[in-house]
């Protein structure tokens, strides 16, 4: 069995629906129209940032920022050949952070439209440090930041989606539905989440960022029905959300994708991928239900991705680490003591994980981040040894370093910014090896492809993970598709359990829309990128449920 013959496309994306519905944090449903309102000019928004900013001084402030955001999303459902929601939301505001005493203060303001608006929530926000100064212990250590000036940034090559009339992207999504019922699927239901965050920041540093982030995500899940059972199954879409527009997506079946293409700019053929899965869903009725044991595991990028994310992302989050932060996900194992004794085994040799604001394509990607400082790559995890963390600026002292990363993030004008994860993704290979070779000496062993269920554990150490299509592999060849299939393992065996990692030539981004965290809650989008990595002597458990 050739490759390509069940994972269709090599080259897709990976990626898996995290959440079954789309908030955005304090927006507003708005007539489509409104999209092409393009809001306030820079120069009104310089202009009402120096108010508040300057307010700040005034106020006995040491630091100060500004965030005017506006936030567009846009969210189309359908199901077979009905069109279910198509959702617009827009939230425009801004949030005013200040400094005063070794305090943080924060207030918000929904009406922007002059500046004694800006004013008074710059008031407000000191009265606040103040407030938080009297029962503070110990002082906000900030570390120090240069000003950029007026600066810009865009998501780079991006075909506005939002600008692409509704009734285009419906036909599409119906489109893609007709194709998985005409190849055997029962049911189909599939999406298309947009996002557009207008951001504006200015701080007393002396940096002004305008910045025009574009997001974009489209996704499928597929039921088929074994009739002569009554079980059913089903597979859900291997793309990824990216950091890209509307030409991330191939939108005609009959058409060819054309032109010369990279892992960041090709774009995703969604009708392959969904008479794939119409195919896969129905194969797996009458899968071999896999047998408990030992496996070695050849993870696809869009599984592996979201085992990334759980068992590093999040537990080289510094706030976590500290036990400032625990809500959603946790604390973590990987204590400061650990870093500090400068040779904790995080993994084999071959694990090299590092954070990257810059990587094109990603959901991350940014200019600057939400406290002004510059995005930026930095290694967690070098040849198994943990490293680093992932810290923003009142932060970063506690690891001895005064060189702020750009880990800082709010999903709203609305929120207060703090530490979110980078995109976390695991290096690929140097010496060229390609997905077959990967196998080729695989005798006994289970290649995944997709994310499915998991679990972790609230030190982001004991986990269990599934998938969405598993394959057999003996003496190095791919035999048939699997079911019921789950691994367990903890964080430190699994990756010290890492022999191998394909090349750049099949390095892919995964993803969410939803990465959960904070109190109140707020939600980011974040990519994981690796290429094909085998796991020798993993313990995978048969999922089925006997009754």
């Amino acid at each position: 069995m050739n490759r390509r013959d069940f994972i269709q496309l090599g080259s897709l994306s990976a990626g898996a629906l995290l959440a079954t519905s789309f908030a955005a944090r304090g927006a507003n449903p708005v007539h489509p129209q409104s999209f092409s309102d393009p809001g306030l000019d820079v120069s009104i928004k310089k202009r009402l940032a120096d108010a508040g900013l300057n307010t700040a001084r005034k106020q006995g402030a040491t630091y100060a920022d500004i965030r005017i955001g506006r936030y567009l999303n846009q969210f189309i459902t359908t199901r077979e050949d009905r069109v279910q929601s198509i959702v617009n939301t827009e939230s425009f505001g801004a949030g005013v952070r200040v400094l005063v005493n070794g305090s943080w203060g924060f207030a918000a303001v929904e009406n922007v439209k002059n500046e004694e608006q800006i004013v008074k929530a710059t008031l407000a926000a000191a009265n606040i440090a103040k407030a938080n100064a009297k029962i503070a212990s110990v002082p906000i250590e900030l570390a120090p930041q240069i000003g950029y000036g007026e600066v810009s940034w865009q998501t780079p090559g991006v075909q506005n989606a939002l600008q692409i009339p509704a009734r285009e992207k419906v036909d599409l999504l119906l489109e893609v539905n007709r194709a998985a019922l005409e190849n055997g699927a029962n049911f189909v239901n599939s999406n298309l989440f947009l996002i557009n965050e207008q951001k504006y920041f200015a701080s007393t540093d002396g940096t002004y960022a305008d910045q025009d982030v574009h997001r974009i995500w489209p996704n499928f899940t597929v039921t088929s029905i074994d009739k002569s059972t009554g079980i059913f199954q089903t597979r859900s879409s291997l793309s990824s959300p990216v950091g890209r527009g509307y030409e991330y997506l191939k939108t005609n079946p009959t058409d060819k994708v054309t032109g010369v293409t990279t892992r960041y700019n090709r774009a995703y053929d969604i009708f392959e991928d969904v008479t794939a899965a119409a195919r896969q869903s129905r194969e797996k009725s009458s899968a071999k239900s896999v047998e408990a044991g030992k496996y070695d595991l050849v993870l696809d990028p869009s599984h592996l991705w979201l085992t990334i994310h759980e068992s590093v992302g999040h537990a080289t989050e510094l706030d976590r680490v500290l036990g400032f932060e625990a809500n959603l996900a946790g604390t973590s194992f990987a204590t400061l003591d650990k870093w500090k004794s400068g040779k904790f085994n995080y993994g084999s040799q071959k694990v090299n994980i590092f954070a990257d604001k810059t990587q094109e394509g990603s959901l991350g990607a940014v200019g600057w981040d939400d406290e002004g400082v510059k995005a930026t790559k930095w290694d967690l995890i070098k040849n198994g040894i943990l490293v680093n963390y992932q810290a923003t600026r009142d932060q970063i002292h506690i690891l001895n370093n005064n060189q702020p990363q750009g880990s800082s993030y709010a999903d709203s004008w609305s929120s207060v910014q703090f530490q979110r994860m980078a995109n976390v993704s695991l290096q690929a290979g140097k010496t060229p090896l390609s997905v077959d070779e990967l196998i080729r000496d695989v005798k006994k062993g289970i290649y995944i492809i997709g994310d499915g269920s998991y679990s972790i554990d609230q030190q982001r150490y004991n986990f269990q993970f599934g998938g969405q299509l598993f394959y057999e592999i003996r003496d190095g060849k791919i035999i048939n598709q699997l079911k019921d299939v789950a691994y367990q393992a903890n964080t430190q065996e699994f990756w010290n359990s890492l022999v191998a990692v394909s090349d750049e030539r099949d390095y892919r981004l995964g993803g969410t829309f939803f990465d959960g965290k904070g109190q109140p809650g707020q939600s980011s989008s974040v990519s994981h990128g690796s290429a094909t990595a085998r796991f020798n002597g993993v313990n995978v458990i048969n999922t089925a449920r006997k009754i």
